[in-house]
């Protein structure tokens, strides 16, 4: 059985594809399937925002129930991605990964099935959540593991996936909403992830085990000791958590906010639009950070933190115009600017966790700052959703800058204060386990 399972999946894969995949060396090889599966995590994340208007009528919710089912779906991620890092320092990230992508994608199109609130917290929210919950640990952690001195190039590369799979989402998802009913596009999109699996099973391959990253018996104290020994980690944590909050309830409200007056965008447009001008330029920042950041760090370390402080800080102005224009251009430039200092951000978060954390805790110390940062942004989509009924919806994505300024400090003043420290000595564990394995 195993051994025709492998032979079928191998014949999905055309000729040329496989000729192709053969010039591209290993530790690339891997960059694209990670790319390709963090693609369809991202679009399938995003697909409920994108017909969340529709939705909301088809079943009847309120504001708040409608915000409540993306605070359930991020709240369980949170709650499943410390595990999820802890077992991808112990088991094969290929197979963390691979079951991964197929749970949430069979979640993903069991969701165009759902009929009320219930079915759809319990599909969307809690059976969705759990899947994609053990990918962002399992992936991040390959890709360092097969990339040291191309770190930031590599994970700002697959990062990119995000915005694609976001922009795809937005205009197919939205399209196909439009055309046929919000159903079938949960249908698509968990259906193309389904494919994806098949596809990757036979090529995507664990990296070899160093001495550097080979203790899988460590316990799970020493892992978290290690962690929360290490005041950058921390801070970077609690940085990701802001960025995390902004990020979820920036994203998962705009196509909405586009379709209210004085824009009163169609569902596909708004869903596009929303995402496009966001996306695009988030593509350039990401690519620009990950490579300057590459560039810089052999004679100045700490550039990563210090860039990603920066960026942080340079978004405020673009969320509080977002929400005080009533000109479409200026909301649409906004989301450019935001996107691009995103991207900037976004290229740095886990090449500068990994300057601070030991290899063999990489999985873990991912989990455990995904985690976080998913427990405070499930905050946002409903904290909008509550100012949407009582206020104003633009009032909500103005004051959103807010919570960037105390990210950007936080980064800012750790750069001087922790990272130098942490720095030195990551590097000195990493090199007396390379010589003493």
């Amino acid at each position: 059985m195993k051994i025709g399972f492998h032979w079928r999946l191998k014949k999905l894969a055309p000729q040329k594809v496989k000729s192709m995949l053969k010039k591209i060396p290993l530790h690339w090889e891997i960059i694209v399937w990670l790319w390709l599966a963090y693609f369809m995590n991202q679009a399938d994340r995003q697909l409920y925002s994108v017909v969340q208007k529709q939705v909301q009528d088809a079943l009847g919710l309120t504001d708040i129930q409608t915000g409540l089912v993306n605070t359930v779906l991020i709240a369980a991620m949170a709650v499943m991605m410390p595990v999820a890092g802890f077992l991808g320092d112990r088991f094969s990230r290929r197979k963390i990964i691979l079951w991964s992508l197929l749970s949430w994608s069979v979640a993903t199109m069991l969701t165009g099935f759902t009929n009320g609130l219930v079915s759809l917290i319990v599909v969307r929210s809690i059976a969705t959540a759990v899947g994609e919950a053990f990918f962002v640990p399992a992936a991040t952690a390959l890709i360092g593991q097969y990339h040291v001195k191309t770190r930031g190039q590599a994970l700002a590369i697959y990062q990119t996936a995000q915005y694609f799979g976001a922009v795809s989402c937005g205009w197919a998802g939205g399209w196909v909403a439009g055309k046929y009913g919000w159903e079938h596009s949960f249908w698509l999109f968990g259906g193309a992830g389904v494919v994806l699996v098949a596809l990757m099973w036979p090529r995507l391959k664990d990296a070899p085990k160093t001495a550097a990253d080979a203790v899988r018996s460590e316990p799970v104290g020493a892992v978290l000791r290690a962690i929360l020994r290490t005041p950058t980690a921390l801070v970077l944590t609690l940085a990701l958590g802001c960025s995390t909050f902004v990020n979820m309830g920036c994203l998962s409200w705009m196509p909405t906010y586009l379709q209210l007056e004085p824009f009163n965008l169609a569902p596909a447009g708004a869903g596009f639009f929303s995402m496009l001008y966001y996306q695009l330029f988030s593509f350039a920042g990401v690519l620009l950070g990950g490579r300057l950041s590459d560039k810089i760090v052999g004679n100045r370390p700490s550039f990563r933190i210090e860039l990603s402080g920066m960026a942080l800080l340079l978004c405020v102005p673009t969320l509080w115009l977002m929400g005080a224009t009533h000109k479409l251009w200026l909301v649409y430039a906004m989301l450019g600017a935001f996107g691009f200092f995103r991207g900037l951000y976004d290229s740095n978060i886990y090449a500068s966790l990994f300057d601070v954390t030991a290899p063999r805790h990489h999985a873990s110390a991912t989990g455990l700052m995904a985690g976080f940062s998913f427990g405070v942004g499930s905050l946002a989509p409903l904290a909008l959703g509550a100012i949407k009924q009582s206020y104003a919806l633009s009032a909500g994505i103005s004051l959103l800058g807010v919570v960037y300024v105390f990210g950007s400090l936080a980064l800012l003043v750790t750069a001087r204060a922790f990272f130098p420290l942490d720095f030195a000595r990551n590097r000195q564990v990493i090199s007396s386990t390379n010589t003493n394995p």
